[in-house]
């Protein structure tokens, strides 16, 4: 039977981490490029004791698009996990149980997905920050992605330190930003029990609170916890814009994302 922290955990997984694949389609071209020209469906998905959970990438001639849930075409090309369990032991590197893959053959569309959810994976996996700026500046993005997304899914799925929150706050936004990458960014609206995430720069109007590093380095001491949040904001490295106490709440938020996604 799943649990209430499989399912946390699995939401997260399903609607959160495998979306970010899409990323490393389009910021590796050494990968991405390899889907040029190609068409198909590849699928994620493992059986709940609710039904299926699902994550599928639609490739049009080379073009991907990202959907949760399960298709309604027979895929290309699936990862099929007999339980939440088996999916979410090997989404966190703790299981060598291996999936079923369904349609082996279609190795055009296999392969390189397979690349990104390996590169996916160890990049996610990484304990101290790359040396080189392509790599952090992918780092950081995935994490922000992975957050604010992870956020909205723990508050989606009932969670109820999160669905405490949401209920009683009004229209606010939180954004992550990291100062001269504008597409190294996210940020999650708060609105009356709902949420959602997005990429990017919120650009409306200025939210209501952002957390801000001056740049990739001190972003990436903050995500793999190898520097001190109070000595950051001592020199000045990561900037709490719209009151510390939000910073406070919004990092426990984080950690929590960080619980169900790790071993």
């Amino acid at each position: 039977m799943d649990t209430k922290d499989d399912r946390y955990a699995g939401k997260i997984f399903f609607n959160a981490v495998l979306p970010l694949v899409r990323v490393i389609l389009d910021d590796t071209p050494g990968i991405g490029s390899k889907l040029r020209g190609k068409s198909g469906i590849f699928q994620v998905s493992a059986q709940t004791d609710t039904g299926l959970w699902a994550t599928h990438f639609v490739v049009d001639k080379g073009e991907v698009t990202t959907t949760l849930g399960a298709s309604s075409k027979k895929p290309t090309v699936e990862l099929f996990f007999r339980s939440l369990q088996d999916f979410n032991s090997f989404m966190k590197g703790t299981s060598k149980k291996l999936p079923a893959i369904r349609g082996l053959l279609k190795v055009g569309i296999l392969i390189p997905f397979m690349k990104a959810l390996l590169k996916m994976a160890s990049l996610l996996k990484m304990k101290e920050a790359p040396k080189d700026e392509p790599t952090q500046r992918l780092l950081v993005k995935l994490y922000f992605y992975l957050l604010s997304s992870g956020i909205s899914q723990l508050n989606r799925e009932g969670h109820p330190s999160i669905n405490a929150w949401t209920k009683t706050s009004p229209n606010r936004v939180y954004a992550w930003t990291v100062d001269g990458y504008e597409d190294v960014a996210a940020y999650l609206r708060v609105k009356a029990g709902k949420t959602k995430s997005a990429h990017g720069r919120y650009m409306r109007s200025k939210p209501f609170f952002t957390m801000r590093f001056v740049d990739l380095e001190s972003a990436l001491a903050t995500l793999l916890s190898t520097g001190d949040m109070v000595e950051l904001v001592a020199q000045g490295k990561m900037v709490m814009e719209g009151g510390p106490e939000f910073g406070s709440m919004l990092g426990d938020y984080m950690l929590l994302v960080g619980s169900y996604a790790q071993p």
